[in-house]
Formats: structure tokens, sequence, C-alpha cells
């Protein structure tokens, strides 16, 4: 029985070569639709996870701490769960900085060095957060060693809130994207089922099983959804080789490539099945 499923479903390609052409391009956009949303998504992501690790809080350390005491200074840094690495700027290095950011040596006038020494302090993700950044900006003014800690808040905040809300949009229109593709291939199938009517009744009216009639229509659309899968890694493929010196590496943004390779040539299928199944459920 299975064997003449798959040759009636192999039949149908050659019987309705158009039908099957539209098909394979209505799943292939909306594996593509689909792609373009989850690539646009692990890329915002992506951002995110960049934004977070580099936040930095500066801590300007008083005057009178001496040298011998940074060693025990950045051990006490080591400790501290919150942070995943700590940059010491010596008062010459903050000179060097000021000088190649403002382009003014204070040096011609000033006889002395009026900068402090700093430790430049990135956070982990997790506690990339302004409850969490809050916590550790009192937890290190606690410090005898302390002058002051600087945190460009609103900086952070506003790029963290852009985010937040720019996923907030990705996520709805990926949820848009999908449903429009669907409803292109829901459309499609329903627009040939609805040219075979007449003769999908006929096959019920002489006695046709029902697995008889529909088996071979849904391996159909569902071995035209694998080449639509195939098809799509290829675009995929291409556009990204010819793109990808514009764009950060594709091991940033996603890691297990099998896997990925895996769901995007799965998803022609599976779309192609599920719509089958829901366009054919007037038969059942």
């Amino acid at each position: 029985m299975i064997l003449f499923w798959l040759k009636e479903a192999f039949k149908l390609i050659g019987r309705s070569k158009f039908s099957f052409l539209l098909v394979l391009i209505s799943i292939t956009l909306s594996v593509l639709l689909t792609t373009v949303s989850f690539f646009i998504i692990r890329f915002s992501n992506h951002f995110e996870a960049q934004v977070k690790n580099n936040i930095v809080i500066s801590v300007f350390l008083k005057d009178d701490i001496k040298p011998a005491e940074i060693e025990n200074i950045k051990s006490e840094l080591s400790q501290l769960n919150y942070l995943s690495s700590s940059e010491y700027i010596s008062k010459e290095m903050a000179v060097d900085i000021f000088i190649k950011e403002t382009g003014d040596d204070f040096r011609k006038i000033l006889d002395y060095n009026p900068l402090p020494a700093s430790f430049n302090l990135k956070l982990k993700s997790d506690y990339a957060n302004s409850v969490s950044i809050k916590k550790i900006i009192k937890n290190l003014s606690t410090y005898n060693w302390v002058e002051s800690v600087v945190f460009r808040q609103d900086f952070y905040q506003k790029i963290l809130s852009y985010i937040d809300q720019a996923k907030i949009y990705i996520f709805a229109i990926t949820g848009l994207i999908f449903l429009v593709s669907l409803y292109l291939v829901y459309s499609t199938v329903r627009l040939i089922f609805n040219s075979k009517y007449s003769e999908l009744e006929t096959m019920k009216f002489v006695g046709a099983k029902l697995s008889t009639i529909k088996m071979p229509i849904i391996l159909n659309i569902t071995f035209t959804g694998l080449l639509a899968g195939f098809i799509s890694l290829a675009i995929v493929w291409v556009a990204y080789y010819n793109i990808r010196m514009y764009l950060v590496s594709i091991d940033q943004i996603i890691a297990n490539k099998l896997e990925f390779l895996f769901l995007l040539i799965s998803l022609g299928p599976i779309i192609g099945m599920l719509v089958t199944i829901l366009s054919l459920r007037k038969f059942w």
C-alpha cells in the first residue's frame, strides 16, 4: 500500500506540472520568509548579548592608593562573581587616553597629573540589567579604596530598551510573516484542490478509501516541501556567500549548523504536510 501511495504521489507531479510548480514556489517562499525571520531574531539576540558583554563600570581610585596595593585590589575584584573582566588604568595611561580622546595636553599648563587611576569593570551578561547594576554600584562604593563609581546608565539603558522594543516588533513581524507564508501555501493548495474537487468526489463516490485519495496527495505535497527545503537551503547559502563580508560570522549567530540545516530542510515538508491535512478536512 505504501508503494502504491508513493507511485501515485509521483504520478501527480506528472499529471499537474503547473500545480506542482505553484506549490513548490509557495512553500519555498514560506521557508525563506521564516528563515529570514529566524536570522533577524538570532541577530537581535546576538547584538543584545554583545551590548551586555561590553557594559563597563569605571571605578576611580583614591589618590593615596599605593602601587603595592593595586595587586590586592585586583585580587579582590577577581573574587566578585558578577565581573567578567577588569582592566587597570594607571594615572599615566589615563593621561594618554585623555590626550587621544580630546587632543589637549594639559601637561603644558599643569605640572602634575590630576587624573586618578581607575579600573574598567565588565559585567557578566546575567548581571547586565538596571536592577543588578544599581546593586553592583552600591556594593563597589563600599570599598575603602574607591573614590567614585561611574556608569553611563542612561546610554546603556536606552540601548537595552531599544533592543527590547525592537525584539517585540521582530517577534510580532515574525509571527505575521509565518502566518502569511502559511496562508500563501494554504491558498495555493486549496486552489489546486478546488480545481480537482469533482475528481476527488468521483473517487469517493465509486468507493475509494479515504487513505487512497488523501495519502498520495499528502505525500506529494510533503515531497514538494522537501524539495522546497533544499532549494531554500541553496538560496540561503548563495545569499550568505555573497554578503558574508558585510555580516557578523554565522558562527556567532548559529552555533549548531547541523541542527539549523536539519530545521531548514524539514520546515518545508512540515509546512506542506500540515497545510495539506488542513486543506483536506472536508474529505475526512
